[in-house]
Order: structure tokens, then C-alpha cells, then sequence
């Protein structure tokens, strides 16, 4: 994957190169609406043929006034009336074609921003979870907004202003080189010429200050939004200052950096205003010359002001659009940069959909590692049979919650370090979004959507009617509890479920699971968060859940998996032991002393508790 956060010395023909990268990726979103594209340059012409039309009718009218000073005649007013018509015909004209211009480009702007932004939306969702561990959300989510900005901007830019400006420029120097004196001419490409090299010299000096600006507001982001999302945390530390302060070092940088590029805009634009003053003088000068050595009317004289005044002053904007247009690059480079980001983790070409024939799982001799430098497991191999329950129990650290994320495809497993497979078939080799839809997981860390509970439930199948959202809610012995709400269903759970208890999130997930109704259901500490008398009602359920699934469960607490149809033992990415529940405490292993050490502090929380309802009944 190729480096996103550009360094502020890269050279700049990396940084054309990615600039022109940025463009052709984006000229196939806009090349779909071809007829638009085209009619829009149409009347882009047309618009800049009736703007070039309007001096030249101006000259014929103050021709046609000096005549009529002179030889006061009713056909040379006559004919002054018709081109006083035909100028306020080429002013319409003028508006008129850039109005349809507009109109007819507004869906070619508006569907690349939703292509795009969709495109890169879906290409993240299909990244593996290694990429978004790695990635900052404040930074990536801001990298999109200032890219689908950086479209539209570069589209309205160019077709609106550079475009135009160009065509006009072609225009207005055929008119000065075939009716005048090619001094007109060669001042003006002169001036061109000049204000071009400078203007693309210092912006591109002035990129560097941007790509920074950007770097260090996303930083500033990241910090922000992180901070905020650990809300709680930075409270129970009282570290609200230390926070604000991290943030500030972040913006004062950011500062730094944006008055570097307001002072170098200052110096870029001192210098466009000296060339432009400096050209249009000269021009002038030749035109009044002219006029004396009676080569030129006052007319002409007119003619060469108005086009001077219509090209300089797009012409101004023009170098300020080019850096907006670099700005505009910079921008989107770095949201093109997450589409480029490498899929770790895809289909292969053609890749059949989960063909399910009962839903076996088979983990053949797998090998994976996070880090290269770390093993996680080692020739883990093991099976569960379709429609029984298998639990994987050990300490923390031992590759158990591994399990789940290769099963999903998370991850792949190590090349030439084994498969996982089910009903025979490698999940390598089937479609992702098939395997995944046959999987239900109720995880360990349940994180919920700033939405309702109810939403939060059913997007265990977004298309499930209500009633089975409820019952799914009932099941995981959540209703009751909902119903208590004074929104009930509607009632929002906050950021990342903050609202909701811990055992009340888990019990939410658990309903999620069960409104999917899969095939296979993987358990991480499924009842982890929850009180004895929560973990019970809802042991039950998960039971009855699980009598017709294929069934991985991961657990700490042994009781909860001692009625499983086999138990993996797992120390330190190895498995150690395997049997059931009485074979494996009869075996005094692994196995036999964790439950030994768990139930001794089972007891012991037992007689705690014992001795604080005796307390509080005394009180």
C-alpha cells in the first residue's frame, strides 16, 4: 500500500504526477455523461463567442456615434439602433449559455462527487481489519470529505473558469492579430506567458504549505475525535486539560503552517497584479498611438480596452484558480490514495458462493500470525461438527478470539500454514459476503450504532419485519427492559452505545445474532457482561440457540461451556487439551485447574455477596 501522508519535501514531479494520477482517475466518472460533457463545452463556446461578440459591437456603436456627431444622418442612427439590439442580444446570449451550461453540467459535478464518495466508502468496508486497525478514523473520514470537496471544486473550476478564460484568450488574440498590429499580440502572449510561469512557480512552492496544512489538520482531527470518543476515560483521569493541551500543539502547528501560506499568497498575488498592470499599460500606449497616427478609431480604441478588461480580470482569478485547482489535487490524492489501499483480503476471480450442507467447520493445521514477528496460532487443528457446539477455552493471550476473526476472513491465515474449512470448502475460495451472511457472532466488545435500539437489533437483518425484531429481543431477555423506557424501541443508546449498560449492549448483540438467524454462530464471551442472574435466563436461550447450529464458543467463564460437545484447551496458540468437560477434569490437566481456581472464586464471590445481603437486611 502506498504511503498516504506525503512528506512535506517531496519533490514536485511526484506531486505533479500524483496531481495528474488524480485527474485521469477521475475523468471516467465524468466521460459516463459524454452527451452532458460535450453540450456543456458547446454552450461554453457559444457563451465566450457572444462575451468576445460584445466589444466588437461596441466599437461599432461609438464609430457609428462619432459619424452621427459628424453628419448628423437618420441611416447612420438607424443603423446604431440595430447594433444597440444586437448587443443586448449577444449580453443575453451570453448569460443565457452560461446558464445552460451550468445546467447541463449540474448532474455530471453532483454524480462524480456520489460515485466517488460511494466507490471509496464500499473499497473501505472491503479492506481487511488489519488496515482500519492501523488507520485513524478522524483522518481517513476527513481525507473523504476534503476529496469529494476537491471534485467538485475541480470539476466547477475548470469547466466554469479555466476552460472559458482559455477560449476567450484563443478569441481575443485572433481578433488583435488579424485587425491590428501584432504589438497587441505579443504583449499580451508576453504577458501571458510571464504571468503563467510565475503564478504555476510560486503555487507550486506553495503546495508544499498546503499538503502540511492538511497532514496537520487531519492530526488535529484524530486527536479530537479520539479524545472525545473516550470520553469517560479522559474524565476518570481528569485529564480534560492534558487533552486540550495535546490538542492545541496539534492546531498551533496547523497555525504555523497556514500563516506560511497566507504570507506566500500575498507575495504570488503583488506579483500577478505588477504583470497584469504592466501589460494592460502597454497595450494601451499602442492603442492611443493609434488612435493619434489615425490607424485606429476611437472605436478601436474602445474594442482593445473592453477585450483587455475581459481577458485580465478572469485572467486575474485565473491564477487563483490554479491554486485552488492544486489545492483541489492535494486534496483528492489522498482520497484516491484509500481506494489504492491494498484488499488484503479478496475474493478470487469468480469466487462461487458458500454452498452450505449442514455447516461443518474445519480448522486443517492453521498457522497465522498478526505480526511476522509473533505467532499467534501454531498448527491449530480441530473440528466442529455440523449442528454440534465445540468451546475453545484459555488464558488471555492463547489466539482464542483469533479463531472467530479468521473464520469470518477477517484475516487469511498464514500462506502454507493450513485452511479453515467448511463443508469441505476452502473460504479462501468462496465469496466473502456468502460466507459471512451463513456466520452470526455475538462478540465480546459489542459497539452499537449512535441510533435506536431498535435499529441496533434489527440490523441483524434489515429486512425483518418488526414482530421478529421483538422476539429476537425477547429471547436475548432484553424486552422487558425496553419496554421500561419512556421511548421504548425509539429511546437512542449514545456514541458507540455509551447509554446502555454493558450487559444491556451484550444483550442487544445477542438479539442481533439471533434476528440473523445463521447457520453457524460463534459466542465470544457471549454472556461476559452480564450478572449471574442475567447469564442464566440467557444461558438458557443461547442453549436452545444453539441445537440446531454449528456452534463455536469462546469462553473464560468454564461454566458456561461445561454441556459442550467438546472442549479445546489452547495455551499460547497451541492446543494443549481437547475433550469433554468430565474427560478433561479427570484428566487433571490444564483444563481440570482452571475450573479448580474458577470455582474457588465463584465461592468466594458467592459468600461475599451472602455476607452483603446479610449487611443490608441488618440496616
Amino acid at each position: 500500500m502506498r504511503n498516504l501522508s506525503r512528506s512535506r519535501e517531496a519533490p514536485l514531479s511526484t506531486a505533479s504526477q500524483d496531481g495528474w494520477a488524480a485527474i485521469r482517475a477521475l475523468l471516467p466518472y465524468l466521460w459516463e455523461y459524454k452527451a452532458r460533457v460535450i453540450l456543456a463545452f458547446t454552450f461554453l463556446v457559444g457563451a465566450k463567442v457572444a462575451n468576445v461578440t460584445v466589444p466588437l459591437i461596441m466599437k461599432q456603436i461609438v464609430d457609428g456615434l462619432g459619424l452621427v456627431l459628424s453628419t448628423p444622418e437618420k441611416v447612420a442612427f438607424g443603423a446604431i439602433s440595430g447594433f444597440l439590439l444586437a448587443y443586448g442580444i449577444a449580453r443575453l446570449s451570453t448569460t443565457v449559455f452560461t446558464e445552460l451550461r451550468e445546467f447541463v453540467f449540474a448532474k455530471v459535478t453532483q454524480s462524480a462527487v456520489r460515485k466517488i464518495a460511494l466507490q471509496v466508502f464500499r473499497h473501505l468496508h472491503s479492506l481487511s481489519l488489519r488496515f482500519h486497525l492501523d488507520r485513524a478514523t478522524g483522518g481517513m473520514t476527513r481525507d473523504i470529505e476534503r476529496g469529494t470537496r476537491g471534485v467538485s471544486s475541480l470539476v466547477s473550476y475548470t469547466l466554469y473558469s479555466i476552460l472559458p478564460t482559455l477560449v476567450e484568450i484563443t478569441l481575443v488574440l485572433t481578433i488583435l492579430g488579424v485587425k491590428y498590429d501584432i504589438w497587441f499580440v505579443g504583449i499580451t502572449v508576453v504577458a501571458l506567458l510571464l504571468y503563467i510561469v510565475w503564478s504555476v512557480g510560486v503555487t507550486e512552492w506553495r503546495t508544499n504549505f498546503r499538503r502540511t496544512m492538511n497532514e496537520l489538520d487531519s492530526k488535529a482531527n484524530i486527536r479530537a475525535i479520539d479524545s472525545l470518543l473516550n470520553y469517560e476515560t479522559v474524565k476518570y483521569f481528569g485529564n480534560e486539560e492534558y487533552e486540550a493541551r495535546r490538542y492545541n500543539e496539534s492546531l498551533a502547528r496547523w497555525e504555523s503552517a497556514a500563516v506560511k501560506s497566507q504570507t506566500s499568497l500575498s507575495l504570488l498575488n503583488i506579483g500577478q497584479s505588477t504583470i497584469i498592470a504592466l501589460a494592460v499599460t502597454a497595450i494601451m500606449w499602442r492603442a492611443v498611438l493609434g488612435v493619434m497616427n489615425h490607424t485606429m478609431t476611437l472605436g478601436d480604441l474602445v474594442l482593445v480596452n473592453a477585450f483587455m478588461i475581459q481577458l485580465y480580470i478572469p485572467l486575474n482569478f485565473l491564477g487563483v484558480l490554479y491554486r485552488e485547482i492544486k489545492q483541489s489535487l492535494a486534496d483528492m490524492e489522498r482520497m484516491f490514495a484509500l481506494l489504492g489501499a491494498n484488499r488484503e483480503v479478496a475474493d478470487a476471480a469468480g469466487a462461487p458462493d458458500l454452498r452450505l450442507e449442514g455447516a461443518s467447520i474445519r480448522f486443517d493445521q492453521v498457522d497465522f500470525s498478526y505480526d511476522p514477528d509473533r505467532r499467534i496460532l501454531r498448527g491449530v487443528d480441530f473440528d466442529v461438527p455440523a449442528g454440534k457446539t465445540v468451546a475453545v477455552v484459555g488464558h488471555s493471550g492463547s489466539g482464542k478470539s483469533t479463531l472467530a476473526r479468521l473464520l469470518y476472513r477477517f484475516y487469511d491465515v498464514t500462506p502454507g500454514g493450513g485452511a479453515i474449512r467448511i463443508d469441505g470448502q476452502d473460504i479462501r475460495d468462496v465469496a466473502q459476503s456468502s460466507l459471512r451472511s451463513a456466520i452470526g457472532i455475538v462478540p465480546q466488545d459489542t459497539v452499537l450504532f449512535n441510533d435506536t435500539i431498535y435499529y441496533n437489533i434489527a440490523y441483524g437483518n434489515t429486512n425483518a419485519p418488526r414482530e421478529e425484531v421483538i422476539a429476537a429481543a425477547k429471547m436475548a431477555s432484553i424486552h422487558d427492559f425496553v419496554e421500561t423506557l419512556p421511548r421504548g424501541y425509539d429511546t437512542m443508546v449514545g456514541e458507540r452505545g455509551l447509554k446502555l449498560s454493558g450487559g444491556e449492549k451484550q444483550r442487544v448483540a445477542i438479539a442481533r445474532a439471533l434476528l440473523k438467524n445463521p447457520a453457524i454462530m460463534i459466542f465470544d464471551e457471549a454472556t461476559s457482561a452480564l450478572d449471574s442472574r442475567t447469564e442464566k435466563a440467557i444461558q438458557a436461550e443461547l442453549k436452545k440457540i444453539a441445537e440446531n447450529r454449528t456452534t463455536l464458543t469462546i469462553a473464560h467463564r468454564l461454566s458456561t461451556i461445561a454441556d459442550a460437545h467438546q472442549i479445546i484447551v489452547m495455551d499460547q496458540g497451541r492446543i494443549v487439551e481437547r475433550g469433554t468437560h468430565h474427560e478433561l477434569l479427570a484428566r487433571g490437566g490444564h483444563y481440570a485447574r482452571m475450573w479448580s481456581l474458577q470455582q474457588q472464586e465463584e465461592h468466594k464471590a458467592e459468600e461475599l455477596q451472602e455476607v452483603q445481603q446479610a449487611l443490608e437486611k441488618a440496616a
